[in-house]
């Protein structure tokens, strides 16, 4: 007769994990639970009723030409974020980690920026940014361009992804020089002995050893330029002009807080929810096979 070894366990990892459950159930599960419902239905402004509508709301917004303007926009800002954001903190991060004295002032000069609040930003790009007495705004005046956010959708869609950039690129060096030095060294020798180029170097060996790095980054830069930047751009443009920085965060804010349509903005959020499950899942299945570890 074959016997089996049982273990007992004691309830205290239970209990030590229940908080944390309880925190996501109530912060996340269940205002999931509430978008979905309220998304088949249309309330009043006041939440004293309700009537099942269906698919009604989902239809309203997938004919609207403005919330598939939000749609493309989102994609793009999002994107062109994400790419910038990665591209300009691995420059840094390698050119920091070939310093040998004084590196440690180049980490805390390019890592401050990390402490900025996304309004803040924001508010530091208005200043920036100003038509009148902007620093950027006088240096593109300087070769003929007359910038001007408030009033032009491409200058306002450069100016979101020039700040929402410099507010996520202190995250990206400090994961990427962490990377980087966790190289060992004899990995480095064996490949400056094999490969005299830097450049080449650079792209057959360490890029590809930091391939776990990036992969991580670009799924935390794709989340931060989906929703992080909503400060940034509530500072700064507001969704203007005429609603061609509009994301999708950002009009659920329009429709659900100030146009008090909760039917709508639920609709809006189970929509962006399904975006980026759906976003997140390529990533893991298709970009994290390219990824050895």
């Amino acid at each position: 007769m074959e016997r089996r070894q049982q273990f007992h366990h004691s309830g205290v990892p239970y209990l030590m994990l229940a908080p944390q459950i309880l925190i996501i159930a109530v912060f996340f599960f269940y205002p999931a639970a509430q978008a979905i419902y309220l998304s088949f239905m249309l309330e009043d402004p006041w939440g004293l009723s309700s009537t099942f509508i269906g698919f009604e709301n989902y239809q309203m917004l997938f004919s609207s030409a403005e919330y598939l303007k939000s749609i493309g926009f989102t994609l793009l800002f999002s994107f062109t974020v994400a790419l910038l954001s990665l591209a300009l903190a691995l420059l840094l991060a390698v050119k920091a980690n070939n310093i040998r004295r004084g590196q440690s002032g180049y980490k805390v000069t390019l890592t401050w920026v990390y402490a900025v609040a996304p309004a803040v930003a924001g508010i530091m790009g208005s200043f920036l940014f100003n038509p009148h007495f902007g620093t950027f705004t006088g240096m593109f005046a300087i070769v003929g361009w007359d910038f001007s956010y408030q009033t032009r959708a491409f200058d306002a869609t450069f100016a979101l992804i020039i700040v929402s950039v410099w507010k996520q690129v202190s995250v990206n060096f400090v994961y990427f020089l962490a990377g980087l030095q966790s190289i060992s060294h004899s990995v480095r020798e064996a490949a400056e002995l094999d490969c005299p180029s830097d450049r080449r170097r650079f792209w057959t060996i360490t890029f590809p050893l930091l391939a776990p790095t990036g992969f991580f980054l670009l799924v935390i830069n794709l989340t931060y330029a989906f929703f992080d930047t909503f400060g940034i751009i509530d500072t700064m443009t507001s969704g203007g002009p005429g609603g061609s920085t509009t994301t999708l965060v950002y009009k659920v804010f329009q429709d659900g807080f100030i146009g008090a349509d909760l039917g709508g903005s639920s609709a809006q959020s189970v929509v962006l929810l399904l975006l980026v499950l759906a976003l997140t899942y390529f990533q893991f299945r298709v970009i994290e096979r390219k990824v050895h570890y």
